[in-house]
Formats: C-alpha cells, structure tokens, sequence
C-alpha cells in the first residue's frame, strides 16, 4: 500500500509534465559488466558504488535492500555512461513527495558513477532519467562536493538554469598515499605523540611479536573476514548491537561482497596480531587509484595499547608504499577523534538536494520537509547526548 500510495503521490505531482512517468528500474537490472566498465572509466572513484559491493547490500543488507537505478546510456551506443543507485524520498524518509534519494552503500560515499570520457553527457542523461520517473528533485546524500562527479552535474545544472541547495555538509580526513608515509606521520603527530605510540607498541608486543598482515587472496580473505566480524562485535558495536555478524542480512552482505571484490583486486582485510592473537582488523576497498576505509574493529581488552590507531599507522606506510594509490577515503564522521590527527587530508562532503525543473513549487516543498526533519533529527541527537552524560 505504502508504494501503491507513493507512487500515486508522484503521478499526481507530474500530471502537468508531458513526458510520463517511467519508474527507475531495479538495480540487480543493470548489465554486471557494463557496470564493471563504466566503473574502470568513473571520473571519480567510489568503492561503494562498484557492483560486487552495491549489489550485495541491496540484496540483503538490513534497511537497504531492493534498490533501484537511474542508467545513463550514450546516445549513440548501448554504452552505459553513468549510474545513481536511488530509491524513493518516502522510502528513504517517509515523506510523501516526488523526489528520489540516493540509495545507501553502506559506505558513507554515494557519488554516482560518471564516465570520465562523457560526463556531460551522463550527467544530462542522469537528470533526465529522474525527471522521466516523475520525480521533481534529487537528494544526494554523501557526496563530495567538490568532487568529479558533482562538478559534472552542477555544470548541467548551471547550463540548464537550475540552482542545487546544500542540506549539510562536514569535512572528512582523508590521506595523500603521494607523500612519505613516515614523514607525514611526524609532522602529522608530531615527535612526542610517536614516541608514545612507540612505546605502546612495545608494551603490546609482551603479549607476542606485533605483525600487520595484509589478506588479499580469496582463500586469506574469507579467512581475515571472519576474523574481522569476531573483534567487530567482541567491542562497543557488539554492545550496541552494530556489528555486522549481528544481523544475518548484514552478515550475509558483507560475506558476499568482500570476497567478490577480493577476486577482481578491489578489497583486502589488514590485520594487526600480538603473537597468534588478532588485536585490530580493518575492511579496505580499493576503486581506481583510491582506497576507501570501511570499517575498524578492535579487541578492547588492549585498549591501552591503542590496537585501532597502531593498525592505523600500518595501513598509512602500508598505503603509502603502494604506487597504484594516490589517496584513501577514511569514510569516517566529522572529527573522528581516532583518524583525524592522523589522516590530515580534508575534503567536503555534503548532502544535496538537486531540482529538476526550474520554478518548481514543490521543490519548496521538498525543501522545507527535508529541513524541518533535519532540525527534528538534531534536536532528538542533542537530547541523547545530554542523557549519555
């Protein structure tokens, strides 16, 4: 009923627009290898938007599954061009208006995928796949906004007379993979902070000689996985009920979508052992000359010996002495206490609402309910933190 009702809500919107209604066709719909190829040709990277990942979260992941696509084929060849996995504004929000949203990876990342060799081209075509499903507006949430992908749509949009309006926006550490990692981290830290670190490292090493490994291959992975999901939800996710073996639709994502990515050399788990004893482990994608850092878990129990920001300092030089790299994504919130002084890097990211046609009244609308419900949002945060106290 509620689709039946929605959908009803976006005819009803479009009824003066001459072109009908056309819905965005299911995601698992899309070619895997054209997808696979415009991927190879993204202007910008985007290791949440790559098949094996997306197509394993909408097939099971909780709260994101059964997403739908706006494809963009080149005019003059069954091409794809571009991609923006979406859903709709009420499934995403319960707000009953005409607009999609961009379909959560996971990954706090949901730039769409341009072709670098016609991003004007698939940024047009993106727009109008939306406008022909009906809807009146775009909201992009987790885009980079000074990114590749969004410089080509904001040049369509400037074209076409249509103005976007950024909801939120924070800043995320990121690293330069370009620079000596051990350089970087001395001035990043600063000499006194090392030596801090140095010498938790050597505490931690009473407990067996420290080895960061790397696991790559299908077999070491899976492996590296299961480990992975064991620290993850040995720790305050676990108490939270946020580790992702917690839940059997997130568990059997994360379970698909490693190893496949692993195949075609786009993920791999590092992992930090004290002796036979696995204290730190992390999920790393790799899209183009990017890498993209998933998720952290720690075995609390060597807290004191910082196990999350000594895997960090590995992963760095580890990241660093990879030529195929030229930067990481830390995908982390604004401020993380944890990569911030490490990562030094800053890029914005941002939540966009994007219109479709110009003079649209129910854009305002749009607008002001997606406003309204981010004050809500962040008087009911504000109240949580202050209970937590």
């Amino acid at each position: 009923m509620v689709d039946i009702a929605h959908q009803a809500a976006i005819n009803t919107a479009s009824a003066r627009d001459a072109a009908p209604a056309h819905a965005p066709v299911p995601l698992a719909a899309i070619d895997p290898g054209q997808w696979r190829a415009l991927a190879q040709r993204a202007v910008e990277p985007n290791g949440y938007y790559l098949p094996a990942w997306e197509l394993a979260v909408s097939a099971s992941a909780r709260g994101r599954t059964n997403a739908s696509a706006l494809p963009a084929m080149d005019g003059s060849s069954p091409r794809l061009i571009g991609l923006m996995p979406v859903i709709s504004l009420w499934r995403a929000l319960k707000i009953p208006l005409p607009a999609l949203v961009s379909a959560h990876p996971y990954g706090t990342l949901c730039s769409p995928l341009i072709d670098r060799d016609a991003p004007l081209e698939a940024a047009t075509r993106l727009l109008q796949q939306a406008r022909d499903a009906g809807a009146h507006a775009l909201v992009l949430n987790d885009v980079a906004l000074d990114g590749a992908a969004m410089q080509s749509l904001n040049q369509v949009l400037s074209r076409d007379s249509l103005k976007p309006r950024i909801l939120s926006s924070y800043i995320r550490a990121s690293l330069d993979a370009t620079q000596d990692a051990d350089a970087m981290l001395r001035d990043a830290l600063g000499a006194k902070k090392l030596k801090e670190l140095r010498r938790q490292r050597h505490r931690l090493e009473e407990h067996g000689p420290v080895a960061f490994e790397v696991a790559r291959s299908a077999d070491e992975i899976k492996l590296a996985l299961e480990t992975f999901l064991q620290i993850e939800a040995s720790g305050w996710k676990g108490k939270r009920g946020t580790a992702l073996v917690q839940h059997d639709g997130d568990a059997a994502f994360i379970r698909r979508a490693v190893p496949a990515l692993a195949e075609t050399a786009q993920c791999e788990i590092v992992t930090l052992r004290a002796g036979a004893t696995p204290v730190a482990a992390g999920i790393v994608l790799r899209h183009q000359d990017r890498a993209f850092f998933f998720k952290l878990g720690v075995d609390e129990r060597f807290a004191r010996h910082s196990p999350g920001v000594q895997l960090t300092l590995d992963l760095t030089r580890h990241l660093c002495a990879d030529p195929a790299i030229a930067s990481a994504d830390s995908t982390a919130s604004a401020d993380h206490p944890m990569i911030n002084p490490i990562w030094r890097g800053r890029f914005a990211i941002g939540d966009v609402l994007i219109p479709l046609r110009r003079n649209d009244p129910v854009v305002a609308l749009i607008h002001a309910a997606l406003v309204g419900l981010n004050a809500a949002h962040e008087t009911a945060r504000r109240v949580v933190r202050r209970l937590r106290k």
